[in-house]
């Protein structure tokens, strides 16, 4: 294992594989309880995930969905089902091969996704506001480069 590096300020800054360790754990935890803390009570995180791929990418096929959070059609028809049944998915006929399936957001789907959103957002500022002004700061900074580094 190689020696801890130090930045201007004598912090010790981990080696890539300890940093790459720290990173995993901390997104994975925060987006855990994101999605089930300060989650909407009317829709699972699961079918939260399906609204927002709805809002997203416009009408999609059972089939594209599926494929889109990497699941078997069994259980995206069943996620379908439960938010069709709560008016907040549309399902229609496929216009160009009838027998699949086209699902869109419906009103009340893009309003409970909104109100899951908010919520996360609230709960997300409050655990900010606690912090440092200099923390927040270092904060906007880590988002930019998660966001840089997502999208290469």
């Amino acid at each position: 294992m190689t020696t801890p590096a130090t930045t201007s300020d004598t912090e010790a800054v981990p080696d890539l594989g300890e940093l790459a360790v720290e990173l995993r754990v901390a997104i994975m935890r925060t987006s855990r309880v994101l999605r089930t803390q300060a989650g909407s009570d009317v829709v699972t995180p699961g079918q939260t995930t399906v609204l927002g791929l709805l809002a997203k990418r416009g009408p999609q096929t059972m089939r594209q969905l599926a494929d889109a959070e990497r699941v078997q059609a069994p259980s995206m028809t069943r996620t379908v089902n439960a938010l069709s049944a709560q008016n907040l998915v549309e399902r229609t006929e496929n216009p160009t091969d009838g027998r699949q399936v086209v699902v869109s957001l419906t009103p009340q789907g893009a309003a409970v996704l909104e109100e899951s959103r908010s919520l996360r957002s609230e709960w997300l500022a409050s655990r900010l506001e606690g912090l440092p002004e200099r923390d927040r700061a270092v904060m906007h900074r880590a988002a930019e480069i998660l966001v840089e580094m997502s999208a290469r």
